[in-house]
């Protein structure tokens, strides 16, 4: 596996550093509805217009969703009324799939925006282990985001607790100052300036704040701020995870635990798995802004 910067943060695995093919995706999950073809077009041709192009499908689903609900009421009883519900359900997973994939390329636009390479998918090599902390590192920066979003209000109403009010610099600060002080990773520090992609943290609370707010919460609120709101960004999670690091094979033993001798090992600098934990903490982020985008113009997440 080689660990290179080009664009920003990328692993490639091949043999050659230098090669690179045009035809390579520009992001690990393919994409397969329509919907999501139809913007992974847009990605690679025109990504500034996949904004515009989201925009579009969204109204295309809603259109849909609003005739289905009109033809529910008037929807007739027996046969035809468990036929109607069949194909009504066939079409809500179709929507729930083409959320899910302008969700994502919402997320793979806010990289391209950023001039930095997703991770490609790791060829055959580690898995459960890494896997498990690339989702979760995901899930931690949608957390960061969400809690963010709660500061910047409370800041604007002036409710924040005692202690959390002073100037500072960005949440994810404290993520960007731990990963320059690996040595492995100055190279790559002169490319990536997280603060400055859109869409991400703003020059807002520094670690000691965010720990200060932190501490402010109840039991509830925090478990609240840790849920994420859709079962769309779940699932993306999840397949965004199994496009970089393949199917988990779960092997239990006749006593119940997980056998992980069969987990295959992957071969990754200190460096390239730190690289790997602060693009899934940006994912969560952007994923966090794309599912608010889209709620606003098409409400599909749960409160």
């Amino acid at each position: 596996m080689v660990l290179e910067s080009r664009r920003g943060i990328v692993v490639r695995a091949s043999s050659s550093p230098d090669s690179t093919d045009p035809s390579d995706p520009i992001a690990p999950l393919r994409m397969e509805s329509p919907t999501g073809q139809f913007l992974s077009q847009i990605l690679i041709s025109h990504p500034h217009l996949v904004p515009a192009a989201v925009e579009q499908q969204l109204k295309q689903l809603q259109t849909e969703w609003d005739t289905e609900q009109k033809k529910e009421e008037l929807s007739a009883s027996g046969t035809d009324l468990v036929l109607y519900r069949r194909i009504a359900e066939v079409k809500a997973n179709e929507r729930k799939r083409a959320l899910e994939e302008i969700l994502y390329a919402l997320v793979v636009q806010k990289f391209m925006d950023a001039d930095v390479s997703l991770v490609p998918a790791i060829t055959p090599s580690s898995k459960n282990s890494s896997g498990q902390v690339y989702a979760a590192s995901v899930m931690y920066g949608y957390f960061l985001k969400r809690v963010d979003e709660r500061f910047q209000l409370e800041k604007t109403m002036k409710i924040l607790p005692n202690g959390s009010d002073s100037e500072g610099s960005s949440i994810e600060k404290a993520v960007r100052e731990d990963i320059r002080s690996a040595g492995d990773y100055l190279a790559v520090s002169s490319h990536l300036e997280v603060s400055s992609w859109s869409g991400g943290f703003g020059n807002r609370i520094k670690p000691s704040r965010l720990r200060t707010y932190l501490m402010s919460f109840d039991g509830d609120t925090l478990q609240r701020f840790a849920t994420i709101r859709s079962k769309e960004a779940v699932s993306i999670i999840e397949k965004q995870t199994e496009a970089l690091f393949g199917r988990p094979e779960i092997v239990l033993t006749p006593q119940g635990t997980v056998d992980s001798s069969k987990d295959e090992l992957i071969k990754i600098s200190f460096g390239g798995l730190r690289k790997l934990v602060l693009e899934a903490i940006t994912f969560g982020s952007f994923l966090w802004d794309g599912e608010s985008f889209v709620d606003s113009r098409y409400h599909f997440v749960m409160n």
